[in-house]
């Protein structure tokens, strides 16, 4: 392919660059589809063997905790490349996986030592969202990011639900073991073509290349958090992701397990159903914003879905039955993916170059609330059972919402 020619799979939904995509396309798709194996595959191990929903909620956890050094990720990105740092974290996925499938072919496996390599992956692992969406921002003009950054969570949302069957459907004919060669051989492929992609330049015509260099990468992390303090939609955005990462992500994305075993009494294949359930919503939601495009009004669109999704979580957890909660989950599925494409969307707009990848790594940020929210869910849930204790946590997520809506409305809502 050569100029801008877009790619033919592509070229009906948005006539941007896509030189890049031709790698990032496939390659975060099959990392996607390596994530989402490997999670439903230790968290039912975790599950299994320990009989323990806050040892699961440990686990869950202890994946996100890289969001705490998410910025400096973005530092290092906006210094040496995003391309580099994505590769030198892609390869840490595959040694990590490797390590796994050893461990559970020679017997020596254990849930602490999964939670110990969840712990190493989790210190890397969230980061890589924040490459992929500043790699499209390089490459892509502001009038089609939404429809960019759609098609960029298709590979998210279609990898959910193929990764969650085939990671069952392994687990439970196979073993964890030979399951774990699948996710090997995902994150190799993906690191191969990873290294295909286009190397971004620069068009800030704000950047010099004579432009003295910042005295160090923390004096660039502190010019990111006084963008954010000085920028309202930011900020204002940033504390709504926060927001739905602690009260809404954890019943979706860390308490399936639970639910399947505990209150629906299925196996791991019934898990994985439940796990597609949600990502098809998902896929149906970036479809839509493929599909729309630049929204009117993606402000009152994105504050509207986080309080549907809200509704549609504590409907969820009054279902008694697998197939009402796959409903259930289906919908969710939908307004989560329309509400977090349009935060992305607004926040690659806004941000310059020199700072996206950075910002987007404070963007990650958020995402701690995620293990602090599934470790209050575990607490919760042993105290009050399940539908109480997601009730609560939608209760509360619809009033902040509500009160971040109203604070910022000038530059959220209007």
């Amino acid at each position: 392919m050569n100029g801008t020619r877009p790619v033919a799979t592509i070229s009906a939904l948005a006539p941007f660059e896509v030189r890049s995509f031709r790698f990032q396309w496939p390659a975060d798709l099959l990392t996607s589809w390596a994530f989402e194996m490997e999670t439903l595959i230790l968290g039912w191990y975790v599950l299994v063997q320990t009989e323990s929903v806050l040892l699961l909620t440990v686990f869950g956890s202890l994946q996100f905790l890289g969001t705490l050094i998410a910025p400096m990720f973005g530092v290092v990105a906006d210094r040496l490349g995003r391309r580099t740092v994505l590769c030198a974290m892609r390869a840490s996925y595959g040694v990590l996986a490797l390590a796994v499938m050893i461990l559970a072919l020679t017997g020596l496996l254990t849930p602490y030592l999964v939670l110990g390599i969840a712990l190493l992956a989790g210190l890397v692992r969230p980061s890589d969202l924040v490459m992929r969406n500043a790699l499209i921002g390089d490459t892509v003009p502001a009038a089609w990011l939404a429809k960019a950054i759609g098609l960029s969570r298709t590979t998210m949302d279609s990898a959910r639900i193929a990764g969650a069957l085939a990671g069952a459907g392994l687990f439970s004919i196979l073993g964890i073991g030979p399951a774990y060669l699948a996710v090997v051989t995902l994150y190799g492929v993906s690191l191969a073509l990873t290294f295909g992609v286009s190397r971004p330049a620069r068009s800030d015509p704000s950047i010099s290349p004579k432009a003295p260099a910042p005295a160090s990468p923390w004096q660039e992390l502190k010019a990111g958090f006084v963008y954010i303090r000085n920028t309202p939609e930011v900020l204002a955005l940033m504390l709504l992701a926060f927001l739905v990462n602690l009260t809404a992500y954890p019943v979706s994305m860390g308490l399936l397990p639970y639910v399947a075993r505990e209150i629906y009494a299925i196996d791991q294949n019934g898990l994985g159903h439940l796990v597609a359930g949600y990502a098809s919503g998902a896929l149906l939601g970036s479809i839509a914003m493929i599909l729309l495009g630049d929204a009117r009004h993606p402000g009152r669109i994105m504050v509207l879905c986080i309080v549907a999704w809200y509704v549609l979580i504590a409907i969820f957890a009054q279902q008694g039955a697998k197939w009402p909660g796959f409903m259930a989950l289906l919908a969710v599925g939908v307004v989560q993916s329309i509400a977090m494409i349009a935060m992305s969307v607004t926040l690659l707009r806004i941000t310059p170059e020199r700072y996206r990848a950075r910002i987007m790594g404070v963007r990650m940020l958020a995402v701690y609330g995620l293990p602090l929210g599934l470790l209050g869910a575990g607490v919760l849930v042993n105290g009050t059972g399940f539908p109480i204790a997601v009730g609560v946590y939608a209760l509360f997520g619809i009033l902040c919402t509500g009160c971040i809506a109203l604070g910022w409305r000038t530059v959220i809502w209007r």
